[in-house]
Parts: structure tokens; C-alpha cells; sequence
């Protein structure tokens, strides 16, 4: 298939779009479509604010307006790889084509595998913003409680570090707040769902592979 599937990552940090590549890899296939992940060169270094959302929102939509005047024909789907799902609606006002954010994409599909569903945040300042989404969206009584790990996007790059305030958030929304599944709320984790996973005996989803795996199903049923 000549379809790509663009990943769009809105901050400029190389090293979280190398691991979004590395991440999907097991999503291509020498018939399928090609999925070709992008740094945002110009977006914050990092969406760890309101200001970062609304800056990186235009950068997205204009992105996506560039990609559709010079590879409109190949394009089969955009997905934007950031837990705030800066520019979703901007993007799709650019394109006929499917626009995926990871915030949606992700709590759909934990809502499949569980009644109450735990997102571990990366950092507190934004969590008022993904409950206002939960909220608008309908799902705010799904969600068992979200919780942060205090750590900032390129901070993630510290395996250590993360691995072990990964657990101890998880723990905590699965012991005390009674989560089912959890939710990786930021598209810089993905390296760390299966040994989660694995530590807590729940169902750990990352929200860009849960993106990237519902525009494969469009793009494929599109043909």
C-alpha cells in the first residue's frame, strides 16, 4: 500500500520521535501502509504547559495544511503524538483525511479492557486541562483517578528514574484508587508499557501505539 500514516510529534526533541519510531516498528509491513514519524523542529520543548498546547496547536495545524498541499496524495493518516492533543481539532479542519489524537485514541481503548481507568500523568500542570477533556468528552466517570509522575518530557529519557516513579504511580492507582488499566499519558513512554505492565498485572496502554493501531484500521478500510 502507498499510504502513510504521518506521527506527528509537536515538540522538538529528536530523541522522543526516535522513540515513537522505534516503538511502532512491529505496526509495519511490506504491504501495509509506511508510517513515517515527524519532530514538530519548531514546537516547545515539550508540552509541560497551557502556553506549550497553544503554541504547538498552530504549528500542528499548519503542518498538516503544508503535508496535505505537498503530499496530500499519499497521505493516509495523521496522528499527533502528544497526551494533550494540541491542534486536534485545527488538523482536521485541514484535511478530509483521519486525524488521531493520542488522548482520545488511548482512553477509548482503555475503556475496552477495563471499568475504571488510571492515567499517570507526566506533570501536574496540565491535568486540569485533561480533566476538562474527560469532562466535555463524557468519560469523566470512567476515570479512577490521575496522578503525576513529576517528571518532565526529556526526563523521561532517564530509565532509572522513570522506571521507578512509573511504579509507584501505577501502584498507587491501582491500589488505592482502584484503576483497572492505566493510561501512559504522555507519548514519551512507550519503551516502558510492557515492563509495567508486566510489574502490575494490569493492562497498561501507551496512547500512540492505541492511535497509530485505529488509523491503520481507516487507512486499511479505506483501501
Amino acid at each position: 500500500m502507498d499510504k502513510t500514516i504521518y506521527v506527528i510529534n509537536p515538540n522538538c526533541l529528536v530523541e522522543v520521535t526516535r522513540g515513537l519510531k522505534a516503538s511502532l516498528a512491529p505496526f509495519e509491513w511490506n504491504a501495509g501502509p509506511r508510517i513515517e514519524c515527524m519532530t514538530l523542529r519548531d514546537g516547545p520543548p515539550g508540552i509541560q504547559t497551557e502556553q506549550h498546547v497553544e503554541s504547538a496547536a498552530l504549528l500542528v495545524g499548519r503542518l498538516v495544511a503544508d503535508l496535505e498541499q505537498t503530499r496530500g496524495d499519499q497521505v493516509g493518516a495523521y496522528v499527533i503524538a502528544c497526551f494533550s492533543d494540541p491542534g486536534l481539532y485545527l488538523a482536521r479542519d485541514q484535511t478530509r483525511k483521519p486525524v488521531l489524537g493520542i488522548q482520545e485514541c488511548g482512553l477509548l481503548t482503555a475503556m475496552s479492557l477495563g471499568q475504571r481507568v488510571g492515567v499517570i500523568a507526566i506533570l501536574k500542570t496540565l491535568m486540569n486541562r485533561h480533566a476538562r477533556a474527560y469532562a466535555a468528552a463524557g468519560i469523566a466517570s470512567r476515570i479512577a483517578g490521575e496522578l503525576p509522575l513529576s517528571l518532565g518530557v526529556a526526563e523521561l529519557q532517564d530509565e532509572g528514574t522513570t522506571r521507578a516513579r512509573l511504579l509507584e504511580v501505577g501502584r498507587r492507582l491501582r491500589d488505592e484508587y482502584g484503576s483497572e488499566v492505566l493510561v501512559l499519558g504522555c507519548a514519551g513512554m512507550p519503551q516502558y508499557r510492557a515492563w509495567l505492565e508486566d510489574q502490575l498485572a494490569v493492562p497498561v496502554v501507551d496512547p500512540t501505539m492505541a492511535a497509530v493501531a485505529m488509523a491503520l484500521g481507516r487507512v486499511l478500510d479505506a483501501g
